[in-house]
């Protein structure tokens, strides 16, 4: 917190109290190189974290939602809940560091498919079956043969 007074970096916290609303808190903080006293308010950031779907529609970001896909994906294999729950927290750090705080669900499933590629090759492949909406074998087959590519390309090298 800059003071306003000179622009100094650095302050402390004389007093702080929730406000009469309870929706931020009031704080007087002191210059540590002026010694002046100002006031500062803090409030809950409250715009939610937004996904625009495929077709245009904007949700909320829900962890959960991506976790329950995660874990499905991951059904009977042998990944982690940490991991899995890492995949959502790169997710979020994504969303986070969007400017319009809002992200395509193409960029979101491209950055899951890509951190399960190095995970876990079923659990990506049954994660881009469903993301990508494989609508025959060929497509599938498609997947597995480019992953089948990226596959021995990393055991030569």
């Amino acid at each position: 917190m800059k003071c306003p007074f000179c622009g100094f970096g650095q302050d402390r916290v004389v007093d702080s109290r929730e406000s009469k609303e309870a929706d931020s808190i009031r704080r007087r903080r002191e210059c540590e190189q002026c010694n002046r006293r100002f006031t500062t308010y803090e409030r809950i950031d409250e715009i939610p974290y937004m996904v625009v779907k495929k077709d245009g529609r904007r949700e909320r970001f829900e962890r959960q939602k991506i976790l329950n896909g995660l874990l499905r994906a991951c059904e009977k294999r042998p990944v982690s809940a940490a991991r899995l729950e890492a995949i959502v927290d790169a997710c979020e750090g994504f969303l986070m560091d969007s400017p319009e705080r809002e992200r395509s669900t193409n960029e979101l499933g491209a950055l899951i498919m890509d951190h399960l590629k190095e995970l876990d090759t079923v659990a990506y492949i049954r994660f881009a079956s469903v993301y990508l909406d494989f609508q025959d074998i060929a497509e599938f087959k498609t997947a597995l043969e480019s992953l089948l590519g990226h596959h021995h390309k990393g055991k030569k090298s």
